[in-house]
């Protein structure tokens, strides 16, 4: 088989064999930074989504590895996210109890059909699909999902236990009805955890604040008296292990009913991911394959719950970090899920210490992490059209499951966009007794009666359409102009196309022929 192919079914043949011992020391170094993230980080999103803490690592594994081999970017480095995980939890918490073995069956069948959806898009080259979620939608969809996750994580703070619910107003209304049940200590507990992860992020904006008040958090309940520490709850303990084989259970009514949010969460993690790797390709200088890296997203979220990995995605945090910290491949992201993979196998005991508490403290400071709040002024001051579909998507994850805000934040987006080309930009003027009209758009089926009005409002002998900027017309538009051209040939005025483009000069005469045409072309 010649090279080329090679490398088309086996991309990291690309990079593998120009590692050297320094490239190697680097990676390894940016490895290790990843890795010390990747645990809190990865332990707190498996809670989000209502797995036990295991699964976030087991998440932060295979599919890693899967997507640092066959992907594109040389930075990119994936594993359970925020947005991903809440969405996961809304999207399964109503067809099983959170945390069950059906559940996390549920779970891990709708990540392996997320990745299905992804990698079907990569193999037809489809990957340009998702430049249809907006960067408006994407900003208020985030600000959303990090209330939602916030208010998620309100139970944990106060030390109740309270049942899921489907949308964050509900959860909102329920916690209201709860709060002369606080416990106390847990919430002192996770007020001190999160006062002092804010404080180290200020005052040491380099050191893991998050790891580090995990840390402080869990040394802080460990001294407290036992019949204050004793009705803290802790994080479920697991017996320490490699990501476990898991069969799928591909049954026909559970497919259907995932296969709306497999879309969704699909979507939304090549979005995500793909965002990141083109901002760390401008700073980084490289080549970004596009469809490579939409296939090889899939193919990790396709792979990974055979080895219990829940969906992947692009982290900006991690993948940001892997760049800072000097990493030259994706080998880099590879001893990141290894050295992940070592802890899961002998520090599974360590996770048993830490309170849900001070979790959910950890998991509130993520949440204001994922709040962009210059990117929402900049896009307020720029689109008010956009602003407003922000608003909207942030609006639906309060009041709907979040997979349907992701849809109705997109159909908001596609509103727009077809409200704006259906009135494309026109200049109008005279040039003696002649008419002009510049058109400058597309004359498409949702632009005809725009533009059919303008030219039936014009009483001049010549009416010359200036198409120099019309780039595309379809069989609505050549219709649309015939029947105006004919209509004001039975007037004796003359309907004037003026330096229209080749392709679109020939769409025009696809219909009756040059000699049937009743336009006139002008150069």
């Amino acid at each position: 088989m010649p090279l080329p192919d090679k490398q088309a079914l086996l991309p990291f043949l690309r990079w593998l064999p120009g590692i050297d011992r320094r490239t190697l020391g680097n990676d390894a170094l940016a490895g290790l930074t990843g890795a010390i993230l990747a645990l809190p980080q990865s332990l707190a999103y498996a809670l989000i989504a209502g797995l036990p803490a295991e699964y976030g690592l087991y998440a932060a594994i295979v599919p890693v590895l899967i997507a640092c081999l066959w992907g594109s970017s040389w930075h990119l480095i994936c594993g359970p996210t925020a947005a991903i995980s809440i969405v996961l939890f809304t999207s399964v918490s109503p067809m099983a109890k959170a945390g069950s073995e059906h559940f996390i069956a549920l779970i891990l069948l709708l990540t392996f059909l997320a990745g299905l959806f992804q990698w079907l898009l990569g193999l037809l080259r489809f990957g340009a699909l998702v430049n249809f979620v907006s960067q408006s939608v994407v900003l208020g969809f985030t600000l959303g999902a990090a209330l939602v996750i916030a208010i998620g994580q309100v139970p944990n703070l106060l030390g109740v236990e309270l049942p899921s619910q489907a949308t964050a107003l509900a959860s909102l209304l329920q916690i209201g009805q709860h709060l002369p049940d606080v416990h106390w200590p847990s919430l002192a507990v996770a007020g001190i955890t999160l006062l002092a992860s804010l404080a180290i992020r200020r005052l040491w904006p380099r050191a893991p604040a998050l790891l580090l008040g995990l840390l402080l958090g869990s040394l802080l309940v460990a001294l407290l008296p036992a019949r204050y520490s004793g009705e803290i709850a802790l994080v479920a303990s697991f017996a320490g292990s490699l990501p476990p084989f898991t069969t799928l259970d591909f049954n026909l009514n559970a497919v259907l009913q995932l296969l709306p949010a497999a879309v969704a969460c699909g979507m939304l993690g090549l979005v995500t991911s793909l965002s990141i790797a083109r901002a760390l390709a401008v700073k980084s200088h490289q080549f970004l394959d596009a469809n490579q890296e939409v296939r090889a997203q899939g193919l990790s979220n396709m792979l990974g719950p055979w080895f219990s990995g829940s969906l992947s995605a692009g982290s900006f945090t991690r993948s940001a970090l892997n760049l800072q910290a000097g990493a030259r491949t994706p080998l880099a992201g590879i001893f990141s899920a290894l050295l992940v993979a070592l802890f899961a196998l002998f520090g599974a005991s360590l996770l048993a210490h830490i309170p849900l508490p001070v979790m959910a403290a950890g998991i509130l400071l993520i949440c204001w992490g994922l709040v962009d709040l210059a990117a929402i002024r900049a896009l307020r001051r720029v689109s008010h059209a956009e602003f407003v579909v922000m608003l909207l998507t942030f609006a639906a994850t309060l009041v709907l499951e979040l997979q349907t805000a992701i849809y109705a934040g997109v159909l908001a987006s596609l509103f727009f966009y077809l409200k704006r080309t259906s009135q494309p930009r026109v200049r109008l003027w005279q040039d003696g007794d002649d008419e002009v009209l510049r058109i400058e758009g597309s004359i498409f089926f949702g632009a005809c009666q725009y533009i059919q009005q303008l030219l039936q409002n014009s009483h001049a002998p010549r009416l010359v359409i200036d198409a120099r900027h019309i780039n595309f017309i379809d069989y609505a538009g050549v219709e649309m102009l015939h029947q105006e051209a004919r209509r004001l040939q039975v007037l004796q005025r003359q309907l004037v196309l003026r330096q229209a483009r080749p392709q679109v000069v020939e769409e025009i005469l696809k219909l009756e022929g040059r000699e049937g045409c009743p336009l006139h072309f002008e150069e």
